[in-house]
């Protein structure tokens, strides 16, 4: 499956879960956010500004802002003021005349005044204010990465950092930026959008045209979401995040089909834990990029714990390399542990029975045969390592069955061209292979083993 396709799929997967809520926004955040970007960039939404104030447009429009604003629309407001012994302003006499007579027509001290006033608050310029407050609120919280070093804002920010100081010094110190009230939450209107793309000034159409292109993005337009995902520079530099996103998506479908729509696809709001869940008479809980600790899973080695024999070479460099690591490592979730799946840990729980099954993915967006090999080797030591609450899943310690019935190991790869066993013919081995554009056809096939 090429990038372009990839891009196709996961756009629409967006679409069809995401933007219904359906599926958690920020899972999606996390995959695709850069690896130097701290965890306020797994809200969805500020992603969306980052990518959103990455673009040159919005370059070019901080660029000539200043320019701009010297020439910033406002409105004259007649404001009439009654006074008694005093005039402030110009007199209007035909008021001044009224009021004295509908009071006292003797009262000789009492004057209405009229005074002009600017009125900043027009709907271009409460439009205009709107774009400065998203890039300034964005610029905020992604300062200190758009002046450092990061290859993802190589070609924006960066080099420019005059620009973050001249938005900054406008929006705080500016007298006509000061004096444009706050938009309301719910502003700008359609009628104050209309009226800035309607402007003979420039600057408020372009303003009024960025606020659409965000709300587009914002709103999942599927345009939108195609150049989040495949233009920004927020998309990882390999396209491995991009292919673990678009094989969750196939299970949440597979998932869904097999039920035939007799449950709901729940989100789950656990820190990185559960992704979703199906309940019905067998619960199935999806976790992502993560081996849920909170459901006490985990992938221990049993190598420190061989009795008292001598090890091999092999296990001895085990032994000693874990030793090492877990002197190093204070943290204690670091010790004794393998790797983790790429991308996801199934988990079907049958209440009625107490039994407990698992489905273990590992993801190599690759066709490197070494690649592959090594993914062959992960999943199958993911199988073997597998514990809940310290004990292991498969297996006695003497036991042959390590890896589970067959079908609870996958590994998902790249589309190859060279041909490869199929599902039924992959039914003795000790876990299942799946190329990318199989897991449509075949996924369903793994699943029903193992729900």
């Amino acid at each position: 499956m090429n990038r372009e396709e990839l891009l196709d799929q996961l756009t629409q997967d967006v679409l069809t879960y995401v933007m219904h809520g359906a599926f958690p926004e920020d899972e999606i955040a996390r995959s695709i956010k850069p690896d130097g970007l701290d965890d306020r960039f797994e809200d969805y939404e500020l992603l969306l500004d980052l990518h959103f104030i990455l673009t040159e447009d919005i370059i070019e429009f901080v660029r000539e802002l200043p320019a701009h604003l010297r020439n910033v629309r406002t409105e004259t407001e007649t404001v009439s003021r009654t006074r008694r012994g005093t005039v402030d302003g110009h007199i209007n006499w035909n008021s001044t005349i009224k009021e004295r007579y509908s009071r006292n027509p003797n009262d000789k001290s009492l004057f209405v005044c009229d005074n002009r006033s600017e009125d900043y608050d027009i709907a271009e310029n409460v439009v205009l204010k709107r774009l400065l407050s998203v890039i300034y609120d964005t610029l905020r919280e992604a300062e200190e990465y758009l002046r450092g070093e990061y290859e993802w804002v190589r070609e924006t920010w960066r080099g420019n950092e005059d620009l973050i100081d001249d938005l900054n010094r406008i929006v705080e110190r500016n007298v006509h930026v000061r004096r444009i009230r706050d938009p309301d939450v719910y502003e700008p209107t359609e009628r104050m959008l209309t009226t800035a793309e309607n402007s003979r000034q420039r600057v408020y159409r372009e303003a009024a045209s960025l606020l659409r292109t965000r709300a587009a993005l914002f709103d999942g337009e599927e345009e939108a979401l195609r150049s989040l995902l495949d233009e920004t520079a927020i998309t990882p530099d390999d396209d491995h995040a991009l292919f673990e996103l678009f094989v969750l998506f196939r299970f949440v479908s597979t998932l869904e089909d097999l039920r035939e729509g007799e449950l709901r696809f729940q989100t789950i709001a656990t820190e990185r834990q559960e992704i979703a869940r199906l309940e019905g008479e067998k619960e199935i809980v999806l976790y992502h990029d993560n081996s849920a600790r909170d459901r006490d899973l985990s992938f221990v080695s049993d190598v420190p714990e061989a009795p008292g024999r001598t090890l091999s070479r092999t296990e001895k460099v085990q032994t000693v390399a874990r030793s090492v690591a877990n002197e190093y490592f204070t943290e204690k979730t670091f010790k004794n542990h393998t790797g983790r799946p790429d991308v996801i840990v199934m988990e079907v729980i049958d209440e009625e029975n107490g039994e407990h099954e698992y489905l273990i993915v590992e993801v190599k967006n690759s066709t490197n045969t070494d690649t592959i090999r090594r993914g062959i080797k992960e999943t199958v030591e993911y199988l073997a390592f597998l514990r809940v609450n310290d004990e292991f899943v498969f297996g006695e310690r003497d036991a042959k069955d390590y890896f589970g019935s067959g079908w609870n190991g996958l590994l998902v790869v790249q589309d190859l061209e060279e041909d490869t066993a199929s599902v039924d013919d992959q039914e003795l081995n000790e876990i299942s292979i799946l190329q990318a554009e199989e897991l449509e056809s075949e996924l369903a096939t793994v699943l029903q083993h193992i729900i």
